[in-house]
C-alpha cells in the first residue's frame, strides 16, 4: 500500500515481488515464516539515522527498498562514504553477531522500508534455521571481498580523476545502456560524492565539470548520462 513517502510498502514479506531475486531474502517458505514473526517494518524519509557508530548493537536491518549511505568519521569530524548499500543487503550483521558496537553509521539518502530484526531474535533465528545461517555467511563474505574491492581501488588509483572514473563505471554496470548511454540517477550531493573518495566538493565539481565538457557525460539535475564509457575505462588503470 503507498506509503507517506510515495513509496510501495510490503508488510509481508511473502509478497515481496523481489525476494527472489535477493541472496538474503530467498528463503524457504518455511524459513521466511520464521523470520516474518521476528520482524517489525518501518519506512523511514530520506536523512534519517538507523544506527551511528559506535553505538551497541540493537539488531540488523533489512533493506527493502531505497538506498542508505554508510559513513565513518575522524575524531576531527572528517566524514567518509564507505559504501552505498542497495535493496536486499542486511545492515549491522557483523555488530550483531558479535555482540560489537556498530563500526559505521547508517543514515538513509532516499525514502526507505526497512525490516528491523532485534538482535536476540536474529540470533535465535539463525540457531533455529541452517538456511539463514548460509545466507548470513554469503552476504557476510560478499561484503569482505567487496571491502576488499573497494580498498585495492582507492589505494591504487592514481588520482582523484580516476577514482571518479571508476565510480561512475561501478554505477554504470548497475544499469542498463540505453540508446548508447548509460542513464544514471545520482541521488548523492558533490560533497556525498567527495565523502565517498577522500576528496573536496569543490574537486568533484570541477572533475564532472570536465567530464561535461569533454563530453563524457552529461548532467541534467540529479540525472548523469555516460555517452562515453569507452572514454571513462580509458581513464582506470586498475
Amino acid at each position: 500500500m503507498p506509503s507517506p513517502y510515495n513509496i510501495d510498502v510490503h508488510y509481508s514479506c511473502m509478497d515481496c515481488v523481489d525476494r527472489t531475486d535477493r541472496p538474503f531474502c530467498n528463503l524457504t517458505k518455511k524459513t521466511m515464516e520464521g523470520l516474518e514473526k521476528i520482524k517489525f517494518t518501518s519506512v523511514y524519509p530520506r536523512g534519517a539515522l538507523l544506527f551511528v557508530e559506535e553505538e551497541q548493537p540493537r539488531g540488523v536491518f533489512i533493506l527493502c527498498s531505497g538506498r542508505v549511505k554508510l559513513t565513518t568519521s575522524s575524531s576531527e569530524g572528517k566524514k567518509l562514504i564507505l559504501k552505498i548499500v542497495q535493496p536486499g543487503e542486511v545492515l549491522g550483521l557483523s555488530s550483531a553477531i558479535l555482540g560489537k558496537p556498530y563500526e559505521v553509521s547508517a543514515e538513509t539518502i532516499e525514502p526507505c522500508q526497512v525490516n528491523f530484526v532485534k538482535r536476540s531474535d536474529f540470533l535465535s533465528f539463525l540457531n533455529e534455521h541452517t538456511e539463514a545461517c548460509f545466507h548470513t555467511a554469503e552476504q557476510l563474505s560478499e561484503k569482505y571481498q567487496m571491502a576488499q574491492r573497494e580498498i585495492r581501488s582507492l589505494g591504487l588509483s592514481s588520482s582523484t580523476g580516476e577514482k571518479l572514473a571508476k565510480l561512475l563505471l561501478d554505477w554504470c554496470d548497475e544499469t542498463t545502456k540505453t540508446n548508447g548511454s548509460f542513464r544514471l540517477k545520482v541521488v548523492l550531493t558533490h560533497e556525498e560524492i567527495a565523502q565517498m573518495l577522500g576528496t573536496t566538493r569543490e574537486t568533484i565539481t570541477r572533475l564532472l565539470s570536465d567530464l561535461r565538457k569533454k563530453k563524457i557525460i552529461d548532467i541534467k539535475g540529479s540525472t548523469v548520462m555516460v555517452t562515453d564509457h569507452a572514454a571513462l575505462e580509458e581513464m582506470v588503470s586498475i
